[in-house]
């Protein structure tokens, strides 16, 4: 170029400018493997010579004039034109070619569209190809974050997983099965370790919100401070050490599907109001945010404590409860269920043994009459520590009592007859499977002899087998072995 560069020359920005535009230009046009320009209607107003190579035309007169698609037939130009947006980078097939192109608009001193002008920055991908490969590993990255998130959130539990056949449990499973056509809020009732996440999981998993996202929230794991924030959100910094990103809060997240809220009667008083207002208007505000989201979602609140007693001590709202109160269920305590313990020790020990890989341990008769001779403050959480441990101490196939009695803590035992059960029908099934099993562990697993020391027909023994689950074969007479398999 032939301006000479003073100081006086580069102290005026607008001539810098309109230096650097050209030097830009002139650039692009020698490193580019083509270049062209349009007028307002997209026809051709210029082109470089080794754009002509690529096209097969031999002169510029075979272009000027033309219509873009008529030369280039794949062209965006007349887009770029029409919009006045450029087209930064853009894969443009040309005679069984891929170009890597770029198209800018072209403006007036008013900022006028005038035209488009479009260079091709490559004609072979090669030299995109580093680009392109962590384009496409960080496609391939959040496909997969967004496949363990959709996982995450998907419901784990199904009602096959609250085990359990007692009139009590078979009664809770009833309530559920009713909760889950409906779009009410459901209140689950039980001590710590009765299963009301499984549950919760399970009401989810049978609504028709099954395939939205299933967002859980445990109140004492969250401190008193940062529950509104998990609740609702923030908006970009919304106070001093907030991310400049707005975060999205468990209502937002729970959208479409189920926001289970664990022991909510831990949620302090200040914040029960709030909650309140979203339970009834289904719109949640950010923090540090005054836009409003509608959000449509099903809400499972579970608690381990009394919360009509909050109630009356003024610790929780009476607004709250009743609200969320609509379809309370309340979960029996293990005591209350011993007919249960068989199958859920089963249930229990192959679930033990998938996780360590190791073959699925057995238990004895005598060793489940000792479980019933528990109180089980703990629940089925309990139940499930004492079997892994027991496990863990023994190298005993089938758990005996004492691998049992080694684990089960002395301070909790019932005294004889002082066992809870739910129903006179529970008692009995209890009762009549522990009868059953103590005779064919006598007789070595063997129905006839065992019908015939208990003096009943072998007829009414299979009967009663059948009923209670119960399998010969072996001597303890293990429930449901026919559909249990072995971890090798």
């Amino acid at each position: 170029m032939s301006t000479l560069l003073t100081d006086e020359f580069l102290r005026d920005s607008v001539a810098i400018h309109r230096l650097a535009m050209q030097s830009l230009f002139e650039r692009l046009d020698s490193l580019c493997e083509g270049a062209v320009a349009v007028d307002r209607q997209a026809r051709i107003v210029w082109i470089n010579e080794k754009y002509l190579a690529t096209l097969g035309l031999t002169s510029v007169a075979d272009a000027l004039g033309r219509e873009i698609e008529e030369v280039i037939p794949n062209s965006l130009m007349r887009e770029v034109v029409r919009s006045g947006q450029p087209i930064l980078l853009d894969i443009m097939e040309l005679g069984g070619q891929s170009l890597v192109v770029t198209r800018m608009p072209l403006q007036n001193e008013l900022g006028q569209v005038i035209g488009a002008i479009g260079f091709v920055l490559y004609d072979q991908l090669n030299a995109l190809k580093p680009l392109v490969a962590k384009f496409a590993k960080l496609q391939a990255d959040l496909a997969e974050a967004r496949r363990r998130l959709a996982e995450h959130r998907r419901p784990k539990y199904t009602f096959a997983s609250f085990v359990g056949g007692s009139a009590a449990a078979l009664e809770v499973k009833r309530q559920a099965r009713r909760a889950a056509q409906q779009d009410s809020i459901v209140l689950l009732l039980g001590e710590t370790g009765t299963g009301k996440e499984v549950l919760a999981h399970a009401i989810h998993a049978a609504s028709a919100r099954a395939e939205g996202p299933f967002v859980g929230i445990n109140m004492p794991a969250v401190p008193d401070s940062l529950l509104e924030a998990e609740f609702f959100g923030v908006a970009p910094g919304a106070f001093t050490g907030a991310d400049r990103k707005a975060r999205d809060g468990k209502f937002k997240l729970a959208d479409g599907g189920t926001l289970f809220l664990d022991e909510i009667g831990d949620l302090p008083l200040p914040l029960q109001s709030k909650l309140l207002r979203v339970l009834q208007d289904q719109e949640v505000e950010p923090l540090g945010s005054n836009r409003v989201f509608k959000v449509d979602l099903r809400v499972i609140a579970a608690t381990s404590v009394d919360l009509e007693q909050l109630v009356a001590e003024g610790r929780f709202r009476s607004d709250l409860y009743y609200r969320l109160s609509v379809l309370p269920i309340r979960l029996p305590p293990l005591r209350e269920r011993l007919a249960d313990l068989n199958e859920l020790a089963q249930y229990l020990l192959e679930e033990l043994a998938a996780r360590s890989g190791l073959p699925v341990r057995e238990i004895d008769a005598a060793a489940i009459s000792l479980l019933a001779s528990y109180n089980w403050p703990g629940n089925v959480r309990e139940l499930r520590n004492v079997l892994e441990r027991a496990s863990a101490l023994t190298d005993n196939v089938s758990l005996t009592t004492h691998d049992i009695g080694s684990v089960l803590p002395p301070r909790h035992r019932m005294p004889s007859g002082a066992r809870g059960v739910s129903t006179y029908a529970d008692a009995m099934a209890g009762f009549e499977r522990t009868l059953i099993q103590s005779a064919l562990v006598t007789v070595g697993g063997k129905v006839p002899a065992a019908a015939k020391l208990l003096c009943l027909s072998r007829a009414t023994v299979y009967n009663k087998m059948a009923q209670l689950g119960l399998v010969s074969g072996t001597p303890d007479a293990r429930p449901g072995r026919q559909t249990m398999k072995k971890t090798t």
